[in-house]
């Protein structure tokens, strides 16, 4: 793994196996709308994700994250091409040194090795760039993929949340991964 950090420029490239993650351009948008445009895709995902993914909110989404600093919230590309995203969300408070860990892949790409190997890049980076010193992920019951992509790239699964969540009508238990520093 290497980084590319140029802080003044607020530019982070981390290169994996054949992808990289950088952050949100202009010019991201039509893949982005493209590849996350997709119910398989948000069916795991938070009710925030739009459903269907439209071009206003892939521009809305660009816009918001053009000038992040720090950056915590990544496109996953190929050939400059937008796959996928993978983001933090740092908590607040007392839990100020966590931060919540995110990700989604175009449908095409699964099963492939790269979201485990992207949730290593940014787990390390994290560590290394950022102040915090512990990040957790929440997978919903029926994503058992997504565990296995946390236990992957090291996480520990710290507990189960019973009937927790409530996603297409369905009610689902959520299970909680966390890595630390």
């Amino acid at each position: 793994m290497w980084i590319w950090y140029i802080r003044g420029m607020s530019e982070i490239q981390l290169q994996g196996n054949g992808f990289i993650i950088r952050g949100w351009k202009k010019g991201d948008e039509i893949s982005l709308q493209k590849n996350a445009n997709n119910p398989n895709v948000s069916a795991c995902l938070m009710d925030r994700f739009p459903s269907p993914y439209t071009m206003e909110a892939a521009m809305s989404w660009v816009d918001f994250l053009i000038d992040q600093d720090p950056v915590i919230n990544f496109a996953i590309t190929i050939d400059d091409e937008v796959i996928g995203g993978i983001g933090m969300e740092p908590r607040q408070d007392v839990y100020r040194k966590t931060a919540i860990i995110g990700y989604w892949l175009s449908e095409e790409l699964w099963g492939k090795g790269i979201m485990p190997e992207a949730v290593k890049l940014v787990t390390e980076y994290a560590f290394t760039h950022l102040d915090f010193i512990r990040l957790q992920a929440s997978v919903y019951s029926k994503n058992p993929a997504s565990m296995r992509v946390l236990e992957k790239a090291g996480y520990v699964k710290e507990g189960v949340m019973r009937n927790a969540v409530i996603k297409g009508g369905e009610i689902l238990d959520e299970h909680m991964y966390a890595i630390l520093k």
